[in-house]
């Protein structure tokens, strides 16, 4: 499905996040039983994300609270899900957080984490002509909607004074995207990690674009209003075990690697080399955060992706900074 580049009116816009919406609760959910009296927190992960992190880690342990993990492909559904009150809070990166925040989504980011871009990346086939990022004019990419590798797609055209409309977006989920990449049916696909490391790993494809430059590798911990006035103290202890864990990956880098490979099922070698040129360091919620989110929600308006201008200000709960020891 192309992308029509126009900028967007309020009623397809609202039109594009319900549809994202309903994809939200395909997901599988793994369930840890509650027991009573104690809270429970409603999880929402990517593959390869927190829960892996924190397992491998042993920060789920003696938790002091129950989780109800619930898996999703991408961050546009689970931003989504987030935005129907289906989870308490997740992983998402800066671009899809506001394509939902735009939609009026009740949600806002309280923890920030930086990334080496390298892996957020526009990917082509090994014997793929093309080999710059002015190559993919008139070329179709597969993307999921919303997501950063959406963004990452637009950023790589215009890093070559191309305009979306210079090339075919496709907008499919990312095992699907992988097929038709493989297959031939497009020509690039844009996407994260670890996708990027399996696909590179496997022999798949090859880096076209990366994010570096193009991307300002922010992500954050997102929760709804309701969760971050009811749940706050929950959601600061599982700041503080993810921020914890984090720094313990690195320091084991070798062990974490191995345990990643075994909780999401993938080879060794890709979750090592995911994991490990992420470089993922967690940060107060700062000036300069600020200053990129806000740059990222211009080109998203820029782009016609979003109705109108997004203050993100208001989108931050600076409530959790310092939490950290």
């Amino acid at each position: 499905m192309a992308l029509n580049h126009r900028p967007t009116n309020r009623r397809d816009f609202h039109r594009i996040v319900s549809a994202t919406a309903a994809s939200a609760f395909l997901s599988p959910v793994l369930v840890h039983a509650q027991q009573p009296g104690r809270t429970l927190l409603r999880a929402g992960d990517q593959k390869g994300g927190l829960r892996a992190l924190l397992e491998a880690a042993g920060e789920l342990k003696n938790l002091p609270y129950d989780i109800q993990w619930s898996e999703f492909p991408a961050a546009a559904p689970l931003a989504e899900a987030l935005n129907a009150g289906a989870v308490d809070l997740g992983p998402i990166g800066d671009a899809p957080l506001l394509f939902t925040l735009a939609a009026g989504s009740q949600i806002k980011a309280f923890a920030a984490s930086r990334s080496d871009a390298y892996g957020t990346a526009v990917l082509v086939r090994p014997d793929s002509p093309l080999k710059t990022a002015a190559d993919l004019k008139g070329k179709s990419i597969a993307t999921n909607r919303g997501s950063i590798g959406h963004f990452v797609s637009l950023k790589a055209l215009a890093s070559a004074g191309l305009k979306p409309a210079d090339a075919q977006l496709r907008f499919i989920p990312p095992a699907e995207a992988k097929l038709a990449l493989t297959q031939g049916a497009v020509d690039a696909w844009a996407t994260w990690e670890p996708y990027t490391a399996l696909a590179e790993t496997g022999g798949h494809a090859r880096v076209l674009v990366s994010g570096r430059g193009l991307w300002t590798g922010l992500s954050f911990l997102a929760a709804t209003d309701k969760a971050l006035a009811g749940k706050r103290e929950v959601l600061r202890d599982f700041k503080e075990r993810v921020e914890r864990a984090q720094v313990w990956s690195y320091q084991n880098a070798q062990a974490y690697g191995q345990s990643l490979a075994r909780i999401i099922g993938i080879p060794e070698q890709a979750a090592r080399l995911q994991f490990e040129r992420k470089a993922t360091r967690w940060q107060p919620i700062d000036a300069q955060v600020l200053a990129d989110q806000q740059k990222t929600a211009d080109f998203y308006l820029a782009a016609g992706l979003i109705p109108k201008r997004l203050d993100v200000r208001g989108t931050f709960d600076t409530g959790f900074n310092g939490a950290a020891g």
